[in-house]
């Protein structure tokens, strides 16, 4: 009896391999050894159940831990003096559900020829929910701010009037597909394994039309153009998703219509910056203003609002105004942030000029304790080269 190679080597993995490295590694050899595209190929086939086996018990924490502490004889009391039940453990586990369906698009029940593990088709022929819609909406800062409404303009598949989305003409019915015998689908391949596949002839609707709508081509739906009300409530921002419950594509064969998904994105302000809830912006103001200190206006969402500056405000300080930012869609307001930044005049004239010289010379450091902080640190800086320098010198 051949001995079992070890479940890491089979995957291809290190023994501290994650659980997505194992995914990744089970899907690559899944793909490359799978049945249907290795007909007639024992050895394919083989590799693909002991792929599968190494995969079961690695993707499982309880199995693995067992596994890494007793090696192949641990997975005896899991597996049954059988061994690995190929079928039974595949059409239980949750991993390999996902795996094969994102690798091959069916169920368990599909690959392996049915069981307990097989899944209930739908009936292909069955009211369908339609599809729903995203819209993308563009809107301006003030709209997010106070709201607004707003109408746009779409095009979507809608119920064929002619034939009431039957997408038959007047008189004629659909029949069941013959191929696949009104379910819709196909299984191929043979031996072991079998997989479901869309029937080719009915393209998984599971019936056919003999005498399909002129208008529609058969399709039960036509390209219809709306024009939609929206209204946009206060507060929303950039990404804010607004449900249109019914407003999405219709449904077939009498199922209801899917909704319709506006999401939103707030264009950038010239005055404001959003953050959260919270508003800023920067106010320009005099450097006179900032150092005797005066009344200046800030612009709010309800209008202008006065602060007092105290006398020798530094360039940056920021006051908060409470309540005055972004309306919140849960309720209540953000605050607003104001920083102040000082402009130097950009024009002085003679009699101007001559007054800030007049200032200047007489000023001192005394008044501009900051600037003369950072000369004596300057100072310390130069001070210190110049004595390294003269200790390399000598």
């Amino acid at each position: 009896m051949a001995t079992k190679r070890d479940y890491y080597e089979v995957l291809g993995v290190s023994k501290s391999a994650s659980a997505d490295e194992l995914k990744k590694a089970y899907r690559k050899l899944a793909m490359q050894f799978h049945p249907d595209r290795n007909p007639d190929n024992k050895e394919a086939a083989d590799k693909f159940k002991e792929t599968c086996e190494a995969y079961e018990v690695l993707s499982d924490p309880d199995k693995r831990q067992r596994y890494d502490q007793y090696g192949h004889d641990g997975m005896k009391s899991t597996f049954g003096p059988g061994g690995f039940d190929f079928g039974r453990d595949f059409t239980h586990s949750g991993d390999f559900q996902d795996v094969f369906e994102s690798l091959f698009g069916g169920g368990f029940g599909d690959l392996f020829g049915g069981g307990g593990g097989r899944r209930k088709s739908r009936n292909p022929n069955a009211a369908q929910h339609g599809d729903d819609l995203r819209f993308d909406l563009e809107i301006d800062f003030e709209e997010a701010l106070f709201g607004s409404e707003r109408e746009v303009d779409l095009t979507v598949n809608d119920a064929c009037e002619t034939c009431k989305g039957s997408g038959a003409a007047s008189g004629a019915t659909r029949e069941p597909c013959r191929q696949c015998g009104g379910h819709g689908f196909v299984v191929v391949g043979g031996g072991f394994i079998q997989m479901r596949q869309t029937c080719p002839v009915c393209n998984g609707e599971g019936s056919i039309i003999r005498n399909p709508c002129k208008k529609c081509s058969g399709t039960g739906r036509v390209k219809t153009p709306r024009h939609i009300a929206l209204r946009i409530p206060k507060g929303v921002e950039t990404g804010s998703r607004l449900r249109l419950t019914g407003k999405g594509e219709s449904g077939l064969r009498g199922g209801p219509a899917g909704d319709l998904y506006v999401v939103l994105h707030v264009r950038e302000h010239d005055v404001f910056q959003r953050q959260g809830d919270d508003l800023a912006c920067t106010v320009y103001v005099s450097p006179v203003v900032a150092a005797v200190g005066g009344d200046i206006n800030i612009p709010t969402p309800d209008g202008h609002a006065r602060i007092k500056l105290p006398a020798g405000t530094p360039n940056g300080k920021v006051f908060r105004l409470r309540d005055k930012g972004m309306p919140s869609l849960n309720g209540g307001c953000g605050d607003l942030h104001v920083r102040v930044e000082l402009e130097v005049p950009a024009h002085l004239s003679s009699k101007q000029r001559k007054l800030l010289e007049e200032f200047a010379a007489q000023t001192s450091t005394d008044n501009f304790p900051e600037a003369a902080k950072q000369n004596r640190q300057i100072d310390t800086f130069f001070a210190r080269r110049d004595a390294l320098r003269k200790h390399a010198s000598k």
